[in-house]
């Protein structure tokens, strides 16, 4: 049997924060504004996880009301996510992930990242695959106002 999730999520580009994306901090005059570190790519991640194993959302597991995920590290959240669908019987097969900013450029970072996420998922780098985009200078991404990103997991049972 297999399941798929998505996850979508967006922050706000602000001064004085520094830039995590899939848990690699990338050199940057802003940082996305959050009450964790804001890492839009593995919040993205932990929703599409918890979507594909019928698990909720990021917000009913770690609520931005919560003292204790004040400026957390993402990791914690995709961890914790992995190890719930885990519990039922669920493997990832694979992540396919796309971030969308039009600053920084995200090419030269975008095999880190990917190792990053492989790394933290305990995968095979072949079963992640990132892709980087712009919007062309539309939108409140266009205008590095802020990135998002969006993430498709699909599970197997094991």
């Amino acid at each position: 049997m297999q399941r798929v999730g998505i996850g979508f999520d967006a922050h706000r580009l602000v001064e004085g924060r520094p830039l995590i994306l899939g848990g690699v901090e990338i050199p940057h005059t802003k940082g996305l504004q959050g009450h964790s570190d804001a890492d839009v790519l593995l919040h993205a991640l932990t929703d599409a996880l918890l979507g594909a194993a019928g698990l909720g959302d990021i917000g009913m597991h770690f609520p931005d009301s919560t003292p204790q995920w004040k400026n957390a590290a993402s990791t914690i959240f995709v961890r914790k996510a992995l190890e719930d669908a885990r519990k039922l019987g669920w493997e990832i097969a694979n992540v396919d992930t796309v971030l969308f900013a039009q600053e920084p450029r995200l090419g030269p970072f975008r095999e880190q990242i990917r190792r990053s996420i492989s790394t933290i998922l305990e995968l095979a780098e072949s079963q992640v695959n990132l892709k980087a985009t712009t919007t062309d200078h539309m939108g409140f991404i266009g205008r590095g106002e802020g990135i998002a990103a969006q993430v498709v997991v699909l599970l197997q049972k094991q």
